[in-house]
This record gives structure tokens, sequence and C-alpha cells, in this order.
């Protein structure tokens, strides 16, 4: 951890709803005028699109598991090193991948290439006089016998829906938009199984905060859910792993959030529809906190 270089880790499955913190934190360090550094977990996986097929496929022939979600498929060391470097110096370096056309064309034009979908740019160093760091992906608090991420992390939160929310918004997501279909879907799921469990799961008892949507309408059999629960079809379970280290203020929370409750001494239940203002009113403090310890450091 440094208090010069901060580092603040977003993770969460693939749908998670990852982005969703994401869209808050940029509005805060808008607000507050802060000058990030965006890291992208995708921009760590080890193949591009057309290899990973291709070792997909070869594991699939030979009986085996392989997936985004695993060690093999990831360059957790390379994180490990930018996490370490970024938190000591402010810098390091960092690439993008290319998920779609539009962002394939957005780089070619920046970099003066001629990359396609699927692929990454180049690494690049970062930009000198950065306030902080901000990771969003599925590996941001990895602990293996190699690494581990969470030594170098000031701020840790997981986004994490119950597990049969998250497959009722995988289907849908993959097929509406990839085109899959429901059996692809779940071979897909069940592929990712085990590297689900040994590599995604465990981080969600490292956070500081975690968010985790619960749907209140019949999610039993995600196979066959027409429509994705809606936030307000929904709860969102706030977990603080200590309050007193955030100085979380939870007679606040109560007071301005409708329909709030505490359900431990640790956690607020939110109702879905509000869960950008929990987050708004829990980061806002804590980012503020933590640049205010940047300056301090960088004047003594």
């Amino acid at each position: 951890m440094s208090q010069k270089h901060p580092i603040v880790v977003i993770t969460g499955s693939s749908g998670a709803g990852t982005s969703t913190v994401q869209k808050v934190l940029e509005a805060i360090f808008f607000r507050q005028k802060i000058n990030s550094v965006v890291i992208e977990g995708d921009s760590f996986h080890r193949y591009d699109r057309s290899t990973m097929k291709s070792k997909m496929d070869q594991a699939t022939s030979a009986g085996k598991n392989f997936s985004h979600f695993g060690s093999s498929a990831n360059q957790f060391e390379a994180m490990e090193q930018l996490f370490k470097t970024y938190g000591e110096t402010g810098g390091g370096q960092k690439r993008y991948y290319l998920h779609n056309d539009e962002e394939a064309a957005e780089h070619n034009q920046r970099l003066g290439l001629d990359l396609e979908a699927g692929h990454f740019t180049p690494w690049e160093d970062i930009q000198p006089g950065t306030d902080l760091m901000f990771y969003e992906g599925l590996h941001g608090l990895v602990k293996t016998d190699k690494v581990d991420l969470t030594q170098y992390v000031d701020l840790k939160v997981g986004v994490v829906p119950v597990v049969n929310l998250e497959w009722i918004q995988k289907i849908h997501r993959d097929n509406a938009e990839r085109g899959y279909s429901e059996d692809v879907i779940v071979d897909n799921i069940l592929r990712r199984m085990p590297d689900y469990v040994k590599y995604i799961t465990p981080q969600f008892s490292e956070t500081d905060i975690n968010f985790q949507r619960v749907a209140t309408v019949d999610t039993s059999n995600p196979f066959i859910a027409r429509e994705i629960p809606t936030l307000d079809e929904s709860f969102v379970v706030i977990r603080f792993r200590n309050p007193v280290i955030r100085n979380t203020d939870f007679s606040n929370l109560l007071s301005m959030i409708e329909g709030s409750f505490m359900s431990r001494r640790n956690t607020i239940v939110v109702p879905g529809g509000k869960m950008g203002l929990a987050m708004e009113i829990i980061f806002t403090p804590i980012i503020a906190d933590m640049i205010a310890r940047r300056k301090d450091a960088a004047d003594r």
C-alpha cells in the first residue's frame, strides 16, 4: 500500500456490475478533480481472442478445463509488478484489449496502428503525475502461491450478485450480444466453474467493501428465466470488512437511503434502485481522505 500513489481495485466476475461502480467512482474523481489512471483487467489476459479460442478447443479435446478465470490464461505476475511499481513510483506500463471494432478504431487512430478487435495494443508507459490508479476487472485481488495483489491495494471493492442472478445476466448478455445458444452458454459456465471457485470467489474475502445484489423474484432456475431481474426487483447487501477503519457512519446511511436497514453490525441492506446513491455516499469521503493523505505524504 502507498499513501503517495494509492491503488483502488474493483473486482468481480464477468457481468457482475463492476462497470456500475466504475461509473460512480469516475464521477467522484471528476468532482474532486482527481487525475486517475484506469487499468482494465482484460488487458492482462495472456492470449488474444483467436489464440484463446484455440487454447480452449485444445483443452476441451483433452478433457481439461481452461477459461479466462484461471491463472494459465492471465498474466498475474505482470499485474503484481504493475501494482508494486505504481505504489512505489506512480509509474508502470499498461495496454488495452480491443473488445470491438469501435475500440480498435479509437486506439488505431491514437497510436497510428492497424490492429483488429480481439487483439492488444502495445505496452505503453503510464503518464506521470496521476493521483491514483483505478483497476476494474476479474482478478484485482488474486492471491496464489506465486502472487499476492492484495498487499498493494489501498481500497478493495467487490461486486458480486448471488450466483443464480449472475448466471441469468450472463445467459441474457451472451445470447443478446454474442448470439450464443443456451447450450453453448451453459457449457461456458460449467467450464469456468473450477477457476471461478479457485480464483474469483476467494477475492471477496479480501475486500474492504462488498456489494452483493440479491433478487427478490424467483431465480431458482436461471436457465429458464425470461428476463433479468431489475434493480427495483432486488436488494443490495453491502458488507464492510472493518467499518471503523473506513469511518463508516451507518446512522447517516440509514437516514439518507430510504428503505435501508442493518442486517448485521457491519452490513447494511439497501433497495436495488438505491445502489448508485449508496456508492456515492460511501465512496466520496473515502476517496477524499485518500487524496488528502496523498497530499500530506507528498508534502513531507
